[in-house]
């Protein structure tokens, strides 16, 4: 059965930093097109950081570019998202999506491209 289990998530004050992890069962990592998306109230899901399953390529959303990093350990066939600088606005609900589609150029960050997803985590930034 193919699994995505997130943690991590919490209350941090602006500043702060959080690591998301992203526990894969089922299924192997290694390879997969990944991604961390997040959904806020009144605002539509959006694509936060993929890479390609090469690993070459990363997208970062450009307001978190600098702030947060994609990275995968297939060791530990475990997604994670580091996450620092946060602001009021980062406050969302995270998810992490993976899928066997694989490109060494193309790392397309859009909903439809993910066909497994985990349960979700929350983040909210707040004094």
């Amino acid at each position: 059965q193919v699994q995505l289990v997130e943690s991590g998530g919490g209350l941090v004050q602006p500043g702060g930093s959080l690591r998301l992890s992203c526990a894969a069962s089922g299924f192997t990592l290694d390879y997969y097109h990944i991604g961390w998306f997040r959904h806020a109230p009144g605002k539509a899901r959006e694509g936060v950081a993929c890479v390609t399953g090469s690993g070459e390529i990363t997208y970062s959303l450009e307001s978190v570019k600098g702030r947060f990093t994609i990275s995968r350990d297939n060791a530990k066939n475990t997604m994670y998202l580091q996450m620092s600088s946060l602001k009021p606005e980062d406050t969302a609900v995270y998810y992490c999506a993976a899928d066997p589609w694989w490109s060494a150029h193309d790392p397309r960050c859009y909903s439809a491209d993910f066909g497994s997803w985990g349960q979700g985590t929350q983040v909210t930034v707040s004094s």
